[in-house]
């Protein structure tokens, strides 16, 4: 019988994003999004505003995309140590992000079908009450983001990177989850400021074909946020791995010692950030797995890895003498 304790031979599983300032931060955009909806639906109903109505159980669609993001973040918590989660629980946030990323592609889509059909058969715009509600609601979207950046956000917004930035593995920690978030309100926040100029100008030119068509470049734009996330988001969940150069570096850490030769090498992102991997070694002086693992010490996303070592028993690679 084993008398000795496992604990230093155990590995960690808690790869998921720690966030609970971003989660807090959250919530308050999800209450000052519900008040907005309540009232808002309130007085259109009270004053027969058919934009106040639209604008309101609009709130309410980001209000939903906005409790899968608490959702993701309260189950990845409570779950972290459920051994049931074979490596964590880093993947629940992303899964937050890749099913908002899928809301957000809707929204896009809807509002491509409602700006065509303005397009084609325009209606009678109240524009003095319709410039009213896109103005609460840009201020609403306005201070959801600034909570959003200050809930640790910050640069990972809406901008673009090319596919090597976005590669898992590239040192970047996303938290998609938060990120999700954060386009679902700023995408809320382009509209408003699209419809206030287009509503502006067909108030005073009469320009009313220029709603729909700023309806049409806000979907583009939000399409290609959305985009964006499934990109990201999909590659993690689909285990895509790291990207091809920090792959080749890992199996030169490798192949630089001795005579050592990397049969098998399989690296699968955990979560965001995290890493796991199995690596297959051929050697004619094999060591213990921890001398391997002493050598991929400097790739910090490399948090959960197993090595095999097989003695190679034909002739030595090595000149000897």
């Amino acid at each position: 019988m084993h008398i000795h304790t496992l604990h230093r031979w155990k590995h960690e599983h808690n790869f998921h994003v720690d966030s609970g300032h971003g989660e807090r931060r959250t919530r308050q955009v999800i209450w000052l999004t519900v008040t907005t909806m309540v009232a808002e639906i309130v007085a259109g109903f009270i004053f027969g505003s058919m934009a106040l109505l639209a604008d309101g159980w609009h709130m309410g669609t980001h209000g939903v995309a906005l409790g899968i993001t608490v959702f993701a973040y309260r189950h990845a918590r409570r779950h972290a140590a459920n051994p049931l989660y074979s490596f964590g629980t880093g993947k629940v946030g992303v899964l937050g992000g890749f099913t908002s990323a899928v809301l957000l592609g809707g929204v896009a889509l809807f509002m491509v079908v409602e700006s065509t059909q303005r397009l084609i058969q325009p209606v009678a715009i109240r524009f003095n009450e319709a410039i009213a509600v896109a103005v609460i609601g840009l201020a609403v979207n306005v201070l959801s983001v600034l909570l959003l950046e200050g809930g640790g956000h910050g640069h990972h917004g809406h901008h673009d990177h090319d596919d090597h930035d976005h590669a898992p593995g590239n040192g970047h920690r996303h938290d998609h989850n938060l990120r999700a978030a954060y386009l679902h309100v700023l995408a809320d926040a382009l509209t408003s400021v699209l419809a206030i100029v287009a509503l502006a100008a067909g108030k005073g030119f009469g320009w009313v074909w220029l709603d729909p068509f700023m309806g049409l470049v806000g979907a583009g734009l939000i399409a290609r946020w959305s985009h964006g996330l499934l990109r990201d988001t999909g590659r993690i969940l689909l285990d895509s791995g790291m990207s091809q150069e920090r792959l080749a570096a890992i199996r030169a850490a490798i192949e630089t010692d001795a005579d050592n030769r990397v049969a098998d090498l399989h690296v699968w992102p955990l979560g965001s950030h995290d890493f796991a991997a199995i690596i297959s070694i051929v050697t004619h002086r094999p060591r213990p797995p921890g001398y391997y693992k002493k050598l991929l010490a400097a790739f910090h996303e490399l948090n959960h890895i197993t090595v095999e070592v097989h003695a190679c028993d034909g002739e030595s690679c090595l000149p000897t003498g």
